[in-house]
């Protein structure tokens, strides 16, 4: 799975780069969101490989910060970018004659810019949170990687304050993409709305198919995983569904957008055609 995540990313990252006609603001953040994926899955399977391999699943306190780290701000920076994408499907559908004004080079930079700044702050406040608790020697973590909520139930000290904090970093942070998604969507459907011909309505509809398939994906997949963790009594449940969002999201991520998107279709055949 690991290995198809990667390919299947790195040839959308190739096919998009290597296509002039791909070069807008839609294929420029689907770039990065592919990039954002392999991050996101590198974070933690590799890690699981070599434990199997090595048959142990030892990580420092140090490793467990750092993995911690990259897994939020590479999580969160997929959701940004998909509050963009969808940002910028608003753009082109409610406002098609003013799109390249409006999404020109510099705001498309700016944009990646401050989803790049909100995902690190994001992921440095979860660290220093952990960072904060205490820990006993030799202790176990009942899953596949270092989870703040599973960190949190085996930390010796008080942890009220911090699960307070890791509730409202969680509101606020996952809040914002989500209210920006919404918003971007309402638009969009009334603008549709407002088109006469059931033709047009759908071919302005088509063109959001594959990022609405994506939000569903990521969006529903954690919500699963939060649901399980809240329900379930059982740690291995829970890590069960957590692989399913850290493994299977970005690894379908590509096939969706292939699938679904001409342009990307014809990209990967020249592509292919030219490494053939």
């Amino acid at each position: 799975m690991y290995l198809v995540t990667m390919l299947g990313n790195l040839l959308i990252i190739l096919a998009i780069s290597s296509d002039s006609h791909l070069y807008t603001p839609m294929y420029f953040f689907l770039s990065n969101l592919s990039i954002a994926d392999i991050g996101f899955i590198s974070t933690t399977v590799p890690k699981v490989i070599f434990d199997i391999q090595s048959h142990s699943s030892v990580i420092s306190y140090a490793g467990c910060l750092i993995q911690l780290s990259f897994f939020y701000f590479f999580g969160y920076l997929d959701s940004s970018l998909l509050t963009v994408m969808a940002y910028d499907r608003f753009v082109a559908i409610c406002y098609p004659l003013h799109y390249s004004v409006i999404m020109n080079p510099h705001r498309c930079s700016l944009l990646l810019l401050v989803s790049f700044l909100f995902s690190l702050l994001d992921s440095q406040l979860h660290c220093l949170m952990i960072s904060q608790l205490s820990f006993c020697t030799n202790m176990e973590i009942p899953h596949f990687f270092c989870d703040p909520p599973q960190l949190l139930k085996l930390a010796c000290n008080d942890t009220s304050t911090n699960k307070i904090l890791a509730y409202c970093i969680g509101a606020i942070f996952g809040g914002i993409p989500i209210s920006g998604i919404f918003f971007s969507y309402y638009k969009i459907v009334s603008s549709i709305l407002k088109i006469s011909s059931s033709g047009g309505k759908y071919k302005a509809f088509s063109t959001c198919g594959s990022h609405l398939s994506v939000v569903f994906l990521f969006y529903g997949t954690g919500l699963g995983i939060y649901l399980v963790s809240v329900v379930s009594h059982f740690p291995r449940k829970v890590a069960g569904a957590s692989v399913v969002y850290a493994v299977i999201t970005p690894m379908l991520n590509p096939f969706i957008y292939s699938l679904r998107n001409r342009d990307i279709k014809r990209a990967l055949q020249r592509l292919l055609n030219r490494i053939g």
